[in-house]
């Protein structure tokens, strides 16, 4: 058992109490999916108020060192509420499966809205780094935009092709942790070094994995 695993189960069993819950009550996994959907636009809209912070058009020098401080705390509730809105991805499926509710639409609609949240709140800190002068993290972080696109993709066609692809370094779960966490750590510090370092990990290795799965889909076929 790898530690993705160790780590899930261990999550199961945390929250297979609220699960059942959920069943009684008769939530339905789409549901949650939507819910943890909506927590993902709420983080965006904090790292866009972040960045509008940043922005501080024609303010004195004072007004604008306030906001900067503020926006850094913006930036780490951003990140409180991603972590937050995770756990309503993994208990989507759990409760799918737990409750026999799994269906070929809730998982297209589960995919589809990662896809989105995770677009969502990478736009938000792209807005972040343009506004405080990091021209180039702007771009990195565009990089890990694509990077996470391609991830998710790679994977889709090559079950498309019939065959399974979960291998590399950076897939959602990760991404999701090394996101959320640094933008914590930049809320709590102050300074956005946490989120820059983040955000470069994830481009990396993102892009990196989605490669990883060219080079897996290509020895299978093969």
């Amino acid at each position: 058992m790898n530690y993705r695993d160790y780590l899930q189960q261990v999550i199961y069993k945390i929250i297979n109490p609220l699960i059942r819950g959920m069943i009684k009550v008769g939530i339905t996994p789409n549901t949650i999916t939507t819910i943890g959907f909506i927590g993902n636009c709420v983080a965006a809209g904090f790292f866009i108020a972040a960045a509008w912070m940043l922005k501080g058009d024609d303010l004195p020098l004072d007004a604008t060192e306030d906001l900067s401080a503020l926006s850094t705390t913006l930036a780490g509730w951003g990140g409180f509420i991603i972590l937050f809105a995770g756990l309503f991805d993994m208990m989507d499926g759990r409760l799918a499966r737990m409750g026999n509710m799994s269906t070929t639409f809730g998982a297209f609609w589960d995919s589809t809205l990662d896809r989105y949240s995770e677009l969502i709140s990478l736009f938000g800190i792209v807005l972040i780094f343009f506004y405080n002068d990091a021209f180039w993290m702007a771009v990195v972080t565009f990089l890990a935009m694509i990077g996470s696109v391609m991830v998710s993709y790679t994977r889709a066609r090559a079950e498309g092709l019939g065959l399974e692809c979960k291998v590399g370094l950076m897939q959602r779960p990760e991404r999701v942790v090394v996101l959320a966490v640094t933008a914590l750590i930049t809320g709590f510090t102050g300074s956005w070094l946490p989120l820059e370092i983040g955000i470069a990990v994830i481009a990396v290795l993102a892009n990196i994995t989605a490669f990883w799965r060219v080079g897996y889909v290509y020895k299978q076929l093969k």
